[in-house]
């Protein structure tokens, strides 16, 4: 919760209708920066600028306060894109995990028209101003005229540039199955193929053009590891089968996905699957164990 820092009945109303809209807030931030952290320092520094702001003559103070937090998201995005020496091909943005069936209600509208973490990958390859204009127009239908000031363009140049966005995007993450029970279906068919090393099993499941993106491989210390094609990622399962065993199912962005717990109890991968035509055409894994034991992965240690 945001401070209340003047106290009496006005400062609890304008907390109140702050609080109203943070969950919306909060998923344009995560979407906009594919991190969790930073999503909620964005939406605080939102909160500090409404709280030393007039607002009384705002007539749309959801629109006004999406405006401020993608202001504090673009000028994080900035500030990364100048110090990232990092591939931007394989960074693994932050998944938002849930149990099948079991969603909290604090990640419902993370969750809610979620954002594949195939698609997350690659809108780290957008520019600031690409992402921020891709996010607010295509993700949630900010007009032209309201984004153009925010990343100073016209309106005419900030269609452009979401357009740009919109077809990197789509060239390399393809929209995923809507059912999930087929997502799930291809997931449990790639683990039993790993499992019994059933080469051809695997090459039916994967798409002739499945793109393998990971933050490293589990236990070495390869980084920024980006594999294509069916034979090529097929020839690389070998490694996932000694994780089969301690695969555990989950929603992850709200497709079908598997957390990796070790026989110790501490996580080893968290792997992301988008399923097209009931095919695998992407498997974005984050092995990264500073950021894996940063996650809250208690659900899946029952």
């Amino acid at each position: 919760m945001p401070p209340d820092l003047s106290g009496g009945p006005r400062a609890d109303d304008r907390t109140g209708r702050f609080e109203e809209h943070r969950p919306h807030l909060r998923a344009v931030a995560y979407r906009m920066l594919g991190s969790i952290s930073e999503a909620e320092d964005a939406v605080q520094e939102a909160w500090l600028r409404y709280d030393r702001t007039d607002t009384g003559d705002v007539e749309n103070l959801g629109g006004w306060l999406t405006t401020v937090v993608s202001r504090v998201c673009l000028n994080l995005l900035r500030s990364r894109a100048q110090r990232r020496e990092d591939s931007l091909e394989s960074r693994i943005p932050d998944p938002l995990l849930a149990r099948e069936g079991v969603v909290d209600p604090e990640q419902e509208v993370l969750l809610a028209d979620s954002v594949g973490l195939a698609l997350m990958v690659v809108m780290e390859s957008l520019s600031p101003a690409e992402r921020v204009a891709f996010v607010l127009h295509d993700l949630f239908a900010v007009p032209f005229e309201e984004i153009a000031p925010l990343i100073e363009k016209t309106a005419a140049a900030t269609r452009q540039l979401a357009s740009r966005a919109r077809r990197k995007v789509q060239g390399q993450a393809p929209a995923p199955d809507r059912d999930l029970a087929r997502q799930r279906v291809a997931v449990d068919a790639f683990f039993a193929a790993t499992r019994t090393g059933d080469l051809e099993a695997l090459l039916a499941v994967l798409d002739p053009e499945v793109v393998l993106r990971a933050d490293g491989y589990a236990g070495g210390t390869t980084r920024g590891v980006v594999l294509t094609g069916a034979a090529t990622v097929a020839g690389q399962a070998v490694m996932f089968s000694s994780l089969a065993p301690y695969a555990r199912p989950a929603l992850i962005n709200g497709a079908a996905g598997v957390v990796v717990i070790g026989a110790d109890g501490r996580p080893v991968s968290i792997m992301a699957f988008t399923v097209v035509d009931g095919t695998i055409a992407a498997i974005d894994v984050l092995t990264d164990q500073e950021r894996l034991d940063a996650l809250d992965l208690s659900a899946f240690r029952e």
